[in-house]
């Protein structure tokens, strides 16, 4: 066969399987190729706990009892070789780091007390980690699972694929990003206006006690001095003509007694300096100590009783008091704390205004956005009947000649609600694939098929028409052959040929005409030995392979004619592949 041959198209592969104390198997390491790798035996002996070992390390359930019995713990390992750019990049961003020679080792430990571990390349993660990882390395179809071909979300994707639309698909996102960044902005502005009315009312309401007051700085000063004025007149009145009295009018008073102590010293003035400067002050003071009590002559006669000014004057200082009590400030700031009310209150109304800016904008983006999905809609509307009947062809080579299969796009209008949040960043279509495997059955989705085997063979024809678009790397089929004869059994051997062009095929079967075609070919067997049974899995030569194929065909009992017959079909398989 040939050696030299490489899988050109794969962006990775799966180069060993390792598994340790797995129910039957003790220890069995497989070093696999590139292309079309088949892995045939006898029923039970063993290939579906392969399988489960490489669902283990792609983040599967685990399970005690898978746990060989006498043993601690079940251990299955897988290391894949990743070189292509964006995959790997994939990869690093899910593992939060680089990888190390191209290569990513996954390893699950399964504990019989019940427990278990999981690492990448050495470093412990997360199962949710492990099956990440698995989504972008491996497809495994069985019986009773077509994985992430089965999701509608997935063969959205590969519709897009299918027919180049990754264009439209970027310009929807590029609208939706920046719809969606004008919407949380004007969502954001929205919540805190919320908060912004409750403040609002609140500083409304504070401004008009304010405004109700009027408050002007030092005037509670001013007000608190006239107060203590109006309230004491009578006081004042009596002290100020007391003073007067004492001052200048009563007999030997202040002024009349410094008067006379100046005309006193005034003959002794020429002789004595000091004596002279002594008489000057005195009668300077006379002069000034009556203009005083003047002044306190004018004051009692100016000061009259004014209830009603007093009355009005103690309320505007008690409803001072009362506010700077409700603000928690000195009255003289009442003032202060009135500009800052209104400065806030500007800041919500700008506030305010800058949502309503959003609208405009808002509804122009969103505009571009129905544009864009609407586009990318009608591409796929138009793609996806050649995608249908793409896979329709695809159908009649593998035994369904009469089933019938379409691609299904239903669209969800956008609205004409710009504030709404936009749809995911596949756009507004559902894609389907709709099935129906005998005339007169009514079509359903493919991820609701029943039978495992007509599933695998739709999951074959779909896998083989986006084989160059399906980023998946590696692609195991177990059982695709159920209910299959020899005749189609070769045609699903070449068809599998034909998509190990693109993948690394690993395929589980019965079926000899399916071997045949494969680039490699294991055998899975079971042992007993020193009273206990074992699973082994053997690679085969040429010579090998052709006494398995002519098992397979009649059984451990073939004679040298089945040998020949296995060869023949073995060189006709290698040669049309």
């Amino acid at each position: 066969m040939d050696d030299a041959f490489e899988l050109g198209g794969s962006p990775a592969v799966l180069r060993e399987l390792s598994v340790q104390n797995l129910a039957l198997i003790e220890d069995v390491h497989v070093e696999l190729q590139a292309g079309y790798c088949a892995w045939t035996g006898e029923t039970g002996a063993g290939k579906s706990l392969l399988l489960t070992a490489l669902g283990l390390v792609l983040g599967g359930k685990a399970s005690a009892d898978l746990v060989r019995a006498g043993r601690s713990e079940a251990r299955a390992a897988a290391v894949f070789e990743v070189k292509e750019p964006s995959l790997r990049a994939e990869i690093e961003a899910i593992l939060g780091g680089p990888l190390d020679d191209d290569q990513l080792i996954l390893t699950r430990r399964v504990l019989a007390q019940g427990r278990g571990s999981a690492q990448a390349n050495g470093l412990p993660v997360t199962v949710a980690i492990l099956q990440a990882l698995g989504e972008r390395l491996i497809d495994i179809h069985g019986q009773h699972e077509g994985r992430a071909l089965l999701d509608p979300d997935r063969q959205r994707a590969l519709l897009d694929a299918h027919g180049g639309l990754g264009p439209q698909l970027e310009d929807y996102r590029r609208c939706r990003e920046a719809h969606d960044q004008l919407r949380r902005k004007r969502f954001d502005l929205i919540q805190a206006s919320h908060d912004r009315q409750r403040q609002r009312a609140l500083l409304e309401f504070e401004r008009d006690e304010l405004a109700s007051l009027d408050p002007r700085p030092g005037e509670f000063d001013e007000l608190a001095r006239d107060a203590h004025r109006l309230g004491n007149v009578e006081h004042l009145r009596e002290a100020a003509a007391e003073g007067y009295a004492l001052l200048y009018e009563a007999d030997r008073s202040a002024q009349e007694l410094l008067e006379r102590v100046a005309r006193r010293l005034e003959p002794l003035a020429s002789s004595v300096a000091e004596i002279a400067d002594a008489a000057a002050n005195l009668e300077r003071l006379a002069d000034e100590t009556r203009e005083v009590a003047y002044a306190l002559r004018n004051l009692s006669r100016s000061w009259d009783d004014d209830p009603a000014r007093l009355e009005g004057i103690e309320t505007r200082l008690a409803h001072y008091r009362r506010l700077a009590s409700r603000f928690h400030c000195e009255a003289d700031d009442l003032a202060v704390r009135r500009a800052a009310i209104e400065e806030q209150l500007a800041v919500i109304e700008q506030d305010d205004a800058d949502l309503l800016s959003f609208d405009l904008p808002l509804a122009q983006a969103w505009r571009e956005l129905t544009q864009a999905a609407m586009v990318l809609s009608m591409a796929r509307q138009k793609t996806c009947k050649a995608f249908g009947k793409a896979i329709q062809g695809r159908l009649k080579t593998l035994g369904l000649t009469n089933a019938k299969l379409s691609v299904e796009v239903v669209t969800q209008p956008l609205g004409d609600d710009p504030t709404v949040t936009a749809p995911g960043e596949a756009g507004i279509d559902r894609v389907e694939l709709v099935f129906a495997a005998n005339p007169g059955e009514e079509a359903r989705p493919l991820r609701k098929i029943a039978s495992g085997g007509e599933l695998s063979r739709v999951t074959l024809a779909v896998k083989t028409v986006l084989a160059g678009a399906d980023r998946v790397p590696t692609l195991v089929f177990d059982e695709i052959d159920t209910g299959v004869g020899g005749r189609l059994g070769a045609i699903l051997g070449k068809n599998l040929a034909e998509l190990a062009e693109h993948h690394q095929i690993i395929c589980v079967t019965h079926l000899p005409q399916m071997a045949s075609f494969a680039r490699l070919q294991w055998v899975i067997r079971k042992q007993v030995e020193r009273g206990r049974t074992r699973t082994t899995i053997t690679p085969l030569d040429d010579s090998d392979r052709v006494n398995e194929l002519a098992a397979m065909l009649r059984g451990d009992s073939a004679a040298e004619g089945t040998r020949q017959e296995a060869l023949s079909m073995l060189l006709e398989a290698q040669t049309a592949r």
